[in-house]
């Protein structure tokens, strides 16, 4: 019986620690720029890149510099102004359309280490018909910086360096983490679980023990 009750407890610690550190694990994230559009007052991930996505005349589209996980895991751009507010004193000229960008930067906890976000800011591209998204940006935020793999790097210069790279566990849940709702800051259920499940075999087994004894 004793050898029984060496075994539970050696069993019940260890699922105490896995648990533990689940907990204190963090999902790895990637340092990058991602692309947004504008409906209504809402912004969805953009389905295509900016160098393949045509905007009609009135459109609004966003980009955000941060570390995410993935696509269900990105940053949206902090404010989501209305075309109006951000072309609204750009007069309309024939053979051009117009396309509001809003550029938000990020925050200083998504710098790469040295360098500093600029401001946030929004800018009216006024560009031909058939004009990208890319091309738009071009007109408003250069220099942009692009990777061999046509992945957007860098708006207005920024960052210096660095194009889509991993960042190592984080030490907390990171902004889109906790904006969906799957930060990562304790046990899971199942090893929880796992938890109880080893604590009811050892009491059932010390009130067996007793049992026989009497």
């Amino acid at each position: 019986m004793r050898t029984r009750l060496a075994s539970l407890a050696v069993l019940l610690l260890t699922v105490v620690a896995l648990a533990a550190g689940t907990g204190s694990a963090q999902a790895a994230g990637y340092r990058y720029w991602s692309f947004w559009d504008l409906t209504g007052d809402a912004w969805a991930y953009a389905t295509q890149g900016p160098a393949s996505a045509h905007p009609g005349d009135g459109s609004v589209e966003g980009f955000r510099f941060a570390v995410s996980a993935d696509s269900q895991d990105a940053t949206k751009p902090r404010s989501a102004p209305s075309f109006e507010a951000v072309c609204g004193a750009t007069p309309t000229k024939d053979g051009t359309k117009r396309v509001a960008l809003v550029i938000d930067s990020g925050t200083p906890q998504d710098a790469p280490q040295g360098e500093a976000p600029p401001a946030p800011r929004t800018a009216c591209a006024q560009v031909a018909p058939d004009a990208t998204t890319a091309d738009a940006l071009a007109a408003v935020a250069k220099p942009l910086r692009y990777n061999s793999a046509a992945l957007l790097c860098a708006i207005d210069g920024y960052p210096r360096t660095g194009c889509g790279e991993q960042v190592g566990n984080t030490t907390g849940p990171s902004e889109p983490a906790a904006q969906h709702g799957t930060t990562n800051g304790g046990p899971s259920a199942g090893l929880l679980a796992g938890v109880a499940a080893v604590l009811a075999l050892g009491a059932a087994a010390i009130w067996q023990s007793r049992r026989r004894r009497h």
